[in-house]
């Protein structure tokens, strides 16, 4: 009954990866780290090497199916693609219907998260505090950066895949935000609404290659430098905010090929200014009760998770 409950809470993790991962400015890497698999997801995405498959040549399927912690990435997949294909639509409608109320959820999870997180992991060092105050710059900074127009190419879309596919797994940083600031997100789009084998396909490889490389220097870092990577990764969920603050005024757009509006680059406001500029209800009640709501979710998981460990002590 317990090995059920923990593949199931596994199972909802992925769910909420997956739906992360169609929000712009959330990613999956940060529910991941944020719910506590990060670590041994990124040991796993490392595991998925030529010795895999040396392994499942010389001692067997279930050997093998082990060394990748096969169960881990087929459950928490299989909750990625089910959202992917359910729950994105219901997150699409919360985007176009009532954003602000789902953006306020947003914050508070990332705030109540990087509460949790530092209880856990408290800044002791100078060192780690400057850290943690550099991951916060390098956030805002991407969140700032005016995008730029790429030809797209074979080769620009294989480089765009392994710095897009990178970013997914980084607290904070979201792999389709940097499509826009590559000014290639309407060229990804694009090739899959026309089929482009072939950009698609370097997207990949490129994807892939960059990931197998860069979760092997992540797994390094935090089996070496654990405190200063966590300062890091929080300070990345802090500079995020200033991506999915809910009050927000459009300063550039432009239309894709399919007639979708791509949002490239905005001014956050407070409530009383939304109003005002936009002509909008900032319904700053209802987004005030979504922010709280939010962190007392994160909260009572955490008491939960404690009250639940002391009795079994």
């Amino acid at each position: 009954m317990e090995k059920f409950t923990d593949n199931l809470l596994l199972y909802i993790k992925g769910l909420a990866m997956g739906a992360a991962d169609v929000v712009p400015g959330v990613s999956g890497g940060t529910i991941a780290f944020v719910t506590g698999i990060y670590i041994e997801l990124i040991n796993t995405i490392k595991s998925l090497n030529l010795r895999a498959l040396q392994t499942l040549k010389s001692e067997g399927i279930g050997t093998a199916w082990r060394f990748i912690n096969g169960r881990f990435i087929v459950i928490l997949l299989a909750g990625i693609l089910t959202s992917l294909f359910s729950l994105a639509q219901v997150m699409q409608y919360l985007l176009v219907e009532h954003p602000l109320p789902l953006w306020s959820f947003f914050t508070g999870l990332i705030v109540a998260s990087v509460v949790y997180l530092m209880r856990q992991n408290p800044l002791r060092s100078t060192y780690e505090k400057l850290i943690f105050f550099v991951g916060i710059g390098i956030a805002y900074g991407i969140s700032i950066a005016p995008p730029v127009v790429l030809e797209g190419t074979v080769v620009t879309m294989f480089l765009a895949g392994s710095i897009a596919l990178c970013a997914m797994i980084l607290p904070g940083i979201s792999g389709s935000f940097i499509l826009v600031l590559l000014g290639l997100y309407p060229v990804f789009i694009g090739a899959i609404a026309n089929l482009q084998i072939d950009i698609l396909a370097a997207f990949a490889l490129g994807g892939i290659i960059g990931l197998m490389l860069f979760s092997r220097l992540l797994s390094w870092l935090l089996a070496r430098f654990e405190t200063l990577v966590i300062a890091t990764m929080c300070g990345f969920l802090m500079g995020s905010l200033s991506i999915i603050w809910p009050w927000k005024l459009v300063t550039s757009s432009m239309t894709t090929e399919s007639g979708k509006i791509l949002v490239l680059s905005t001014d956050n406001l407070m409530p009383s200014e939304f109003l005002g500029l936009t002509g909008g209800d900032p319904q700053t009640v209802l987004c005030t009760v979504m922010f709280v709501f939010a962190l007392s979710a994160v909260m009572g998981l955490d008491y939960f998770v404690k009250s639940k460990l002391e009795s079994t002590q």
